[in-house]
């Protein structure tokens, strides 16, 4: 089975952090988001993995080349997701193909969503929550898509940014253009193909939109179930805390940073290699 990670964008509302790392690489944890993204995919059957790449790519590249199963398509404009996944048509073959957001954390079941799709005769899956903050989905009483965005009436839902389509879909897209990939399905429900929303719930998931969306999710992973494990302080290899450090709520420190003396970091991410000053008060906060 072939999935393909969207791992090529800017990832503006990141910024100044995403100008140093694009999102896919952002730790979590301490750890690249797109390495545990690989291991779910990998966990679920899926053996062929493409991931795109254009901001900052050379990094993905650094980090990605050469491991076995996985592919990586290196865009030189930035071609959106439609785009991205046009140029990757030939790749995908025939069979349907799992195509997953690169900045987004979850623990929904793939293998369940790559199997319900291949017995359910739909054109595409794209998997749905009730997210308030990002419900723009219209689906019908049969949970088939109808609109996307403001268009269309009834029960709204949000798009988790997983999804499994047939790639002939992708023949509307030319080549080497930037598109998205909601405009290729709106194109094709307007001519009658179906569009399957399968509806996930007692989940967990976020996308990593903006520094308080990175900040949430390592609160979430430091402090509540199911996640959390004996401390909500974290810390990488080699990391040396020095004994008046003062740390409230939550504090996640990446392998190898440096603390500087009477500091004190409330809610606070810094990631490996960084520098906290002497004497730094920092909360809410996200240090490179």
């Amino acid at each position: 089975m072939k999935a393909m990670i969207l791992a090529a964008g800017l990832g503006t509302r990141l910024q100044p952090y995403s100008l140093l790392r694009p999102k896919p690489l952002f730790p979590v944890l301490d750890r690249p988001l797109i390495l545990r993204l690989i291991a779910q995919l990998r966990e679920a059957g899926f053996d062929t993995i493409l991931v795109n790449c254009h901001h900052l790519r050379e990094q993905i590249v650094t980090l990605l080349g050469g491991q076995e199963g996985i592919c990586l398509q290196e865009e030189l404009i930035e071609l959106g997701t439609g785009g991205g996944m046009r140029m990757a048509r030939d790749f995908f073959g025939a069979e349907p193909v799992l195509v997953t957001n690169g900045d987004i954390f979850h623990t929904i079941d793939l293998a369940r969503i790559y199997q319900e799709h291949c017995s359910s005769g739909a054109d595409a899956t794209l998997v749905l929550h009730d997210c308030a903050r990002f419900n723009n989905v219209a689906v019908d009483d049969r949970l088939d898509i109808t609109a996307f965005g403001d268009r269309g009436t009834g029960r709204k839902m949000a798009f988790t940014g997983i999804h499994v389509l047939d790639p002939n879909l992708l023949s509307m897209i030319a080549p080497g253009v930037f598109a998205n990939i909601i405009d290729c399905y709106r194109y094709w429900i307007a001519r009658g193909r179906r569009f399957r929303g399968h509806v996930v719930r007692d989940h967990f998931w976020t996308d990593m939109g903006t520094p308080a969306d990175y900040l949430n999710l390592h609160r979430v992973l430091l402090t509540e179930q199911p996640f959390k494990g004996d401390s909500p302080f974290y810390y990488g290899s080699g990391v040396s805390t020095p004994s008046d450090l003062q740390s409230r709520d939550w504090l996640c420190v990446g392998a190898g940073a440096v603390i500087g003396r009477g500091c004190s970091l409330s809610r606070v991410v810094v990631w490996d290699g960084a520098r906290v000053p002497d004497g730094a008060i920092l909360q809410d906060m996200i240090v490179v």
